[in-house]
């Protein structure tokens, strides 16, 4: 007897409230855009350029204190943050110093951290700095635009496989709902004001690999239910196919959630930022594969001629 989530004959009307739902998407979309264009993203250092100094102590971290003792070098902004962890052990106090580029200058110099790091001694004796990271302005550039033109050719290239894979409707449902994934993505990483660095990059790549896996596979259940189901209207053939993979899609979104808890939780907050975004598109990336997608192809339609005895489709002769 084998466990299932969801019962063999389910037969939910998921394309019932279609208008509300892609309606709400777009709205979501046009609100993270404008989150994203007037609150901005927290950038990492990856993508701003400076340094960033961690801190760890066996006192208490005193914001105000660090602060004071910095300000006399004269650094420009400096954000001084105190990092929470439960995998912190009860004496340990950890901060995280982040000083801006110095103009004219590539990064801070070693001078420089150095005079940072003995202001704080002076505050606290017992501190000690168990990582320092530098990235130039110049460099920073690099990865910004070399950042987008791995997500845009990742789109591009899934473009192309699920038009040849299926067909241009397929292709197009495909993409609007990967964009709407990483639109909404940045969206919460810019107000929530969760650091953006080239991890988060690589959990963008993540969402959209995950998110494509989940759209293909209805999709293929779809083209052959279509070719099965030659008469019954789209709309049907689509809440069909979506009930059939329904278990699947539950069982695999659900076991990669449970161990995306763990981290989240366990992880600590060197990965959190990453292991948050692919939490975040698992979760609407599953969401956007239905409502999404689907909703495209339906307002595209298929090709379906009832005239020709074999043809389901207008890809009904391609081989799966």
């Amino acid at each position: 007897m084998r466990l299932r989530l969801v019962p063999q004959d389910t037969n939910w009307d998921f394309m019932q409230y279609r208008h509300w739902t892609f309606g709400a998407s777009l709205v979501a979309m046009v609100g993270a855009i404008a989150i994203w264009l007037i609150v901005g993203l927290n950038f990492g250092i990856d993508f701003l350029g400076g340094t960033t100094i961690r801190t760890d102590s066996t006192q208490a971290v005193d914001v105000g204190a660090y602060r004071d003792a910095i300000a006399p070098l004269e650094l420009g902004d400096v954000v001084i943050s105190e990092v929470f962890d439960p995998t912190f052990a009860p004496d340990q106090h950890v901060a995280q110093i982040r000083i801006q580029a110095q103009e004219g200058a590539e990064s801070v110099t070693p001078e420089t951290i150095a005079a940072v790091e003995a202001a704080l001694q002076g505050v606290d004796p017992s501190i000690t700095f168990p990582s320092v990271e530098s990235v130039g302005p110049k460099v920073s550039g690099e990865l910004i635009t070399t950042a987008l033109i791995a997500v845009a050719a990742s789109l591009g290239a899934i473009l192309i496989y699920i038009w040849l894979r299926f067909e241009w409707q397929f292709s197009v449902g495909a993409i609007a709902a990967l964009i709407h994934d990483v639109v909404l993505t940045i969206g919460v990483f810019s107000l929530l004001q969760i650091r953006f660095d080239l991890a988060t990059i690589a959990a963008i790549l993540t969402i959209i690999g995950y998110s494509i896996n989940d759209t293909v596979v209805i999709f293929d259940r779809l083209r052959e239910n279509l070719i099965k189901y030659k008469k019954t209207p789209l709309i049907d053939v689509m809440n069909r196919s979506v009930n059939e993979t329904l278990s699947r899609t539950l069982m695999t979104s659900g076991t990669t959630l449970l161990a995306l808890v763990a981290l989240l939780v366990l992880g600590g907050d060197v990965i959190r930022g990453f292991v948050f975004a692919i939490f975040w598109g698992v979760i609407v990336g599953t969401y956007s594969s239905v409502y999404v997608a689907k909703n495209v192809v339906l307002m595209l339609g298929v090709d379906r001629d009832p005239k020709q005895p074999d043809a389901g489709t207008q890809f009904g002769a391609v081989d799966a």
